[in-house]
């Protein structure tokens, strides 16, 4: 990780030391990254005594809510739920902090993106992620060489003269959502992993962080639906190409049969890459007029590289994500396998597709 900004660590306390009203954001459908730096700034910020929110585009899942109490989910607004006082409150804000995204398009911030480009007060950017607008933004914390937004603004906390550089200074209540945001943007440790990122576990277990019982609460209190679609995936659904990428595709139909809701089908891309001649995983998922996919690769292959070329996407090198849209890239789910082969096979033996 490159070293923080000293000028831009003080500007932003400037700015946080003059606000009155703040607001925190993140991407559409939260993930763990998202959900856990924007509670534990929230909670940081308020503890400063600002009043403070956070408004995501949609809702978060069911097996995140644990990242924030009763009296918290009161200052946690969804624009999917209630579209109106979302954009008010973000209007109102004379500061805004958009964590763990870099433009204000659609496809990162959903409805929010008009609120958040008319919005006139400061803005501040805390991401990971790759060729951020910094057009759009008063100050940018952006750090590719990180394993996740939430080590990130850990790092930022760190350098202020509030803690000191004591991860002992943060409540229990931030530093159990940035090690949580951490561990599921790493995958429990098993990617994206840096010396800091082990130095960040390491000084908030010192601190007191409770990880057996974080644990849990990520991945041992899924609902039994899950379990049993995954097993459906993996021995019926799931295909391995002679280039080595497995590929599963989940359809709405099996969606419904299953009760899954959002959040509930995460890390499912992770599992073919156990299998030894495995050298990328793809997840694609059907929704509302497009598939969502998520790309995994082993060292050697670059997961990123194959989003951007083939999927709409993009992120990180082992860990990205994209778009197929019908009728653009497909006609249906019908033709999803098809094209995943297709694509996979070109791009692992260096071939140009002429076109999707």
């Amino acid at each position: 990780m490159n070293s923080i900004d000293r000028e831009n660590i003080g500007r932003l306390c400037t700015l946080a030391g003059n606000a009155e009203r703040i607001a925190i954001t993140a991407h559409i459908r939260p993930d763990g990254d998202a959900m856990g730096s924007c509670t534990a700034l929230m909670r940081f910020l308020r503890e400063s005594g600002k009043e403070t929110y956070i408004i995501f585009p949609d809702k978060y899942p069911d097996n995140l809510a644990f990242l924030a109490d009763s009296a918290e989910k009161k200052f946690i607004l969804s624009a999917e739920d209630d579209p109106g006082r979302a954009t008010e409150t973000i209007s109102s804000c004379d500061l805004i902090f958009c964590l763990d995204f870099n433009k204000f398009e659609e496809s990162r911030c959903g409805v929010l993106c008009k609120a958040l480009s008319d919005a006139i007060c400061y803005k501040v950017l805390i991401d990971h992620h790759l060729s951020p607008d910094r057009s759009l933004f008063s100050i940018v914390f952006s750090e590719t060489e990180i394993s996740s937004t939430a080590e990130l603004l850990f790092w930022i906390l760190m350098s202020i003269p509030q803690t000191g550089g004591d991860p002992k200074a943060l409540s229990t209540g931030v530093a159990t959502s940035l090690f949580a945001g951490m561990t599921t943007d790493t995958n429990n440790f098993a990617n994206s992993v840096f010396p800091s990122t082990l130095r960040m576990a390491s000084m908030l277990l010192e601190a007191g962080v409770d990880r057996e019982t974080l644990l849990r609460h990520l991945y041992q209190e899924y609902p039994e639906r899950r379990l049993r679609l995954l097993g459906k995936l993996l021995y019926s659904e799931m295909k391995i190409t002679d280039d080595g990428v497995a590929y599963m595709i989940l359809d709405r139909k099996t969606m419904e049969e299953y009760g899954i809701r959002e959040g509930e089908t995460e890390g499912f891309v992770n599992e073919p890459l156990s299998i030894g001649k495995v050298r990328m995983s793809i997840f694609i998922k059907e929704d509302n007029g497009y598939f969502r996919v998520s790309i995994r690769s082993k060292k050697g292959v670059s997961a990123n590289r194959c989003a951007k070329k083939h999927f709409n996407g993009g992120g990180h090198e082992l860990a990205s994500g994209g778009r197929l849209y019908a009728p653009k890239d497909i006609k249906d789910i019908s033709e999803a396998a098809g094209y995943v082969e297709r694509v996979t096979h070109a791009f692992m033996n260096g071939e140009e597709t002429g076109g999707k």
